[in-house]
């Protein structure tokens, strides 16, 4: 009898293990449509088309989360030569991925991140992000942007065609503004920018 308990109980723990929600990385491909939260480490295993408007396509919402490109392409609704709406200007809150007030989120290429009606990536007051083997390219305001917050690395990033018609040609290709400090910045292949450079206050 106490056997049978002892097979129950494991059986039932057993299955409780392999549905918890931190067991395995979340895998993402294919269309979104309506902004994807993700809380745990997670993945590209396929190109992905997002058809969000007015929201990011993915959010990141817990810190320490790792989301890695996989080496596929994440791309938005903008215009793929101005990478734009059809006003020509960006569309609120229209950015591939949006970190907000979070700590120790990475985002690790390579992967493409194009065609976004605002930031390709956002940080926004969020403390000790990386960046790295990103390109992000074509979309309407920064490619990669920062604001509040410290403590960030951008690393072998490339950030070409991004900004508005009034911002063209790359102007946003990186931005960091708000008095986002202490942060390091190497191997960016921006506008010609190629290097390092400590970032102590806004102006980036």
């Amino acid at each position: 009898m106490k056997s049978q308990v002892f097979s129950s109980v494991a059986a039932f723990l057993g299955a409780f293990t392999l549905c918890s929600p931190s067991a395995r990385a979340t895998d993402i491909s294919g269309t979104i449509s309506t902004t994807l939260t993700i809380t745990e480490n997670s993945r590209l295993v396929g190109d992905v088309t997002c058809t969000v408007t007015g929201a990011p396509c993915i959010s990141i919402g817990a810190a320490g989360v790792t989301l890695d490109l996989n080496g596929y392409t994440m791309t938005g609704l903008g215009d793929a030569q101005s990478a734009c709406g059809s006003g020509g200007g960006p569309a609120a809150l229209e950015d591939a991925i949006d970190v907000n007030a979070q700590t120790g989120i990475t985002i690790r290429g390579p992967g493409l991140v194009q065609q976004f009606r605002r930031f390709g990536i956002r940080f926004l007051n969020s403390m000790g992000g990386v960046v790295t083997g990103v390109t992000a390219s074509t979309n309407c305001f920064s490619g990669i942007f920062l604001t509040g917050g410290s403590g960030h690395l951008l690393e072998n990033n490339i950030a070409v065609r991004n900004g508005d018609p009034n911002n063209p040609c790359g102007a946003y290709d990186l931005r960091v503004a708000l008095a986002t400090t202490g942060s390091v910045r190497t191997g960016l292949a921006a506008m010609g920018l190629v290097g390092q450079q400590t970032i102590s206050a806004s102006g980036l």
